[in-house]
């Protein structure tokens, strides 16, 4: 059963084992560093659809179904799944996985979504209630300069803060402990707002919340940086990964040579003009399932811990002019099974 560590951290006391993963992703990302780890590298950024919504559907579904195949496992095999997006009322999730007939729990967690389905999905599996989780998001960079931003049409400057959408998406299977990767623990984040405004600045408002959950996560576990191979972040870019590191640093705990962001590995931000680094829920979502789990799996990575970072801001709010506030979950996901 699961146990809880201090006041943020739980135990899986079983270890829950991620039995298949996938990553979908589009012809920007494809021509990037991990080109090569990707399961699915389309082309064409529409997916063959009629629009950017109905694409980001398709990325979710193949990546669901790409996992399934990967595990030997047929839709009607799953008790769950636990889907998000950016969009509004989760269409994409919604439209996507429709016709899979699984039990569904919709998310918005913003660009923390891989993490919060991951961790739901253990806790559902460590308690005794399902055998097999699905844990998937996705997110366009058309869709999301629709909704969040500019119309393409506009042609609008990006700020050097800015981040990049990632065209993306990934998709993990959770089951019974069997083999590695194993999910330890977990730490769910509380709501953190220092008060940013700029949309076009999503590391500074989001740094704050990882180093809360991270620092909460190390004084639960009475653990820190040099316990771990990779401390990752999801999309906090460059500009949000040196404000964590401050921050942190304040705390006495020193990430340099162990931490890394998403955003800044599924880029080259010296030759693919992405500013400040990917963002977006299919960032992390398919760096994870695409780079970071084969390698826990085949022991190159022992120990991670996967912290992904979501504003939870509204176009609506924005036009308010209310800040954004943020949000961190935190998974241990490692080579080996806990103690039993």
């Amino acid at each position: 059963m699961p146990q809880k560590i201090g006041k943020f951290t739980t135990r899986l006391d079983t270890s829950p084992s991620i039995l298949s993963f996938a990553s979908v992703v589009s012809k920007k990302e494809g021509e990037g560093p991990l080109a090569g780890y990707f399961d699915i590298i389309c082309d064409d950024t529409a997916f063959g659809e009629q629009t950017w919504e109905k694409a980001e559907s398709r990325m979710q579904k193949d990546a669901v179904n790409k996992a399934l195949e990967k595990a030997g496992l047929s839709s009607s095999g799953i008790d769950y799944i636990f889907a998000g997006d950016l969009l509004n009322q989760c269409i994409s999730s919604t439209y996507g996985l429709r016709d899979l007939g699984i039990p569904f729990f919709g998310l918005f967690g913003a660009c923390s979504t891989m993490a919060e389905s991951l961790c739901l999905s253990g806790m559902l599996v460590e308690g005794g209630l399902a055998n097999t989780v699905v844990a998937v998001t996705s997110s366009h960079f058309c869709s999301a300069e629709r909704q969040f931003r500019f119309p393409l049409e506009y042609g609008g400057q990006r700020t050097p803060t800015s981040q990049w959408t990632v065209t993306g998406a990934g998709a993990a299977i959770l089951g019974k402990q069997t083999a590695p990767p194993y999910l330890r623990e977990i730490c769910v984040g509380t709501i953190e707002d220092m008060g940013i405004k700029d949309m076009n600045n999503m590391g500074a408002a989001m740094a704050p919340a990882a180093a809360a959950t991270l620092s909460r996560f190390f004084e639960d576990t009475c653990t820190g940086p040099d316990n771990y191979d990779l401390i990752l972040t999801g999309d906090l870019g460059l500009v949000g990964s040196s404000l964590l590191c401050d921050l942190l640093a304040k705390e006495g705990y020193a990430l340099a040579g162990k931490h890394n962001d998403c955003g800044l590995l599924i880029y080259d931000r010296e030759k693919q003009d992405v500013h400040a680094g990917g963002s977006g829920c299919g960032c992390c979502a398919s760096v994870l399932c695409s780079y970071v789990l084969p390698a826990i799996r085949e022991g190159t990575l022992r120990d991670v811990l996967f912290i992904a970072t979501g504003a939870l801001m509204s176009p609506t709010s924005v036009q308010q002019g209310e800040s954004i506030p943020s949000i961190a979950h935190l998974a241990h996901i490692s080579a080996l099974p806990g103690p039993q």
